[in-house]
């Protein structure tokens, strides 16, 4: 075996794909195989079996709850769903100053404020129990502070939370002001499941990379939300049913989807850097989809079919299916969520994740601190003389 010089340089793929950079016992994902999981158990049939509290319990615990564990847990969490009064007050500004940038820019503001409302410490200066404390706190509030602000943005007022419904519902009643149909609820609860965690995508390695120098848990999570706004990753379900949209009809989709195949432009909604098959989470919504039914989820099914025997002609010997944004944004259009809100909903699932991840990597205290290979001028140059006197 050859011998490596400790901290000698090792060449990286380029966005350091395939690159193992530590262990975890949080989950995986299988692309080869269209197979993902948190911890032991299959996302998908945690999603389409259980609730959301009880995920979010696997994730921080190790384990599913019993009865009395799920009912404790539902109780503790819904308790943390209110904000601290002077954070309260401050989201109109908020939501003012963010007018035009819209929920998800305005998290990033609300979730440092909560931060030092809270008296969020450094995560290298607390304990584990009070590391899970500010965890819990952080995303119980997510979804208050998303819908607060959107219905801010929108010249209505907010509403406040209730404790005596589902994360999922409490979140649509928050957004809506009205409390949702059972079956919408779940629809989202499923989505809202499929979506906590999916490896180490670009915000949830950022969020590890900030907890590796001891931040606070606020600080973590607001560079978790930056890297999810980019539409290379949270940004794409609205933008996959826009492309529905300015498709039309079934006889525009060939020469639609063609045109911009041709020209090198990506069709939101389809292929992904880690499957090599259909997305599992894909696949789980375009079944809720259908139990809806009507004109756009068949419309969105012939889509589906056209593009990939299109990408499959186009691009031979790539394998190019729909992503979780495709269907995602189907099933939110049809439970009356506003466009605007999907990426949003996404950080509503996505932070039990991050905050998941954020406890597991405050456990090694070493900081992430790769290289990086210069290819500038070589150095070094002379200086050339200034110009002032």
């Amino acid at each position: 075996m050859p011998i490596v010089e400790a901290n000698a340089p090792i060449d990286a793929p380029r966005g350091l794909a395939g690159v193992i950079v530590t262990d975890t016992e949080l989950g995986d994902v299988r692309g080869r195989e269209g197979f993902f999981h948190y911890r032991q158990y299959s996302a998908v049939e945690l999603a389409t079996a259980r609730s959301f509290e009880d995920v979010w319990y696997l994730m921080f615990h190790g384990a599913l709850p019993d009865a009395a564990q799920l009912a404790a847990f539902t109780a503790e969490t819904a308790a943390l769903r209110a904000l601290p009064a002077a954070l309260w007050d401050a989201l109109p500004g908020i939501a003012l100053a963010g007018a035009h940038s819209g929920p998800l820019a305005g998290l990033r503001t609300a979730l440092s404020l909560l931060g030092a409302t809270a008296g969020f410490r450094p995560l290298y200066d607390i304990e584990t129990d009070r590391r899970r404390a500010d965890a819990l706190a952080a995303c119980a509030a997510v979804p208050t502070l998303l819908t607060a602000l959107h219905r801010l943005g929108q010249g209505q007022e907010p509403v406040e939370p209730r404790t005596d419904l589902t994360y999922a519902a409490n979140y649509l009643y928050m957004l809506t002001g009205h409390e949702p149909q059972p079956e919408r609820a779940r629809a989202v609860e499923a989505y809202l499941i499929a979506t906590i965690d999916h490896g180490f995508n670009a915000s949830t390695f950022t969020a590890r990379v900030i907890t590796s120098t001891g931040a606070d848990l606020a600080a973590c999570l607001v560079g978790a939300v930056g890297a999810l706004s980019g539409p290379l990753h949270g940004g794409a379900p609205s933008r996959a049913l826009d492309t529905l949209d300015a498709i039309g009809t079934p006889d525009r989709i060939d020469p639609w989807i063609r045109e911009r195949v041709l020209r090198g432009e990506r069709i939101m909604g389809f292929g992904h850097p880690v499957y090599r098959t259909e997305d599992p989470r894909s696949r789980m919504l375009r079944g809720i989809a259908e139990q809806f039914g009507g004109p756009l989820v068949e419309f969105a099914v012939q889509v589906e079919a056209r593009v990939e025997t299109l990408l499959a002609e186009l691009k031979p010997g790539r394998e190019l299916h729909t992503n979780v944004e495709f269907y995602a944004g189907v099933v939110m259009e049809l439970c009356g969520l506003p466009r605007e809100m999907f990426t949003p909903t996404f950080c509503a699932a996505r932070v039990v994740g991050w905050s998941a991840n954020v406890l597991e990597q405050a456990q090694d205290s070493k900081i992430i601190r790769p290289a990086a290979r210069y290819v500038g001028p070589p150095p070094p140059q002379p200086l050339p003389e200034s110009g002032v006197h």
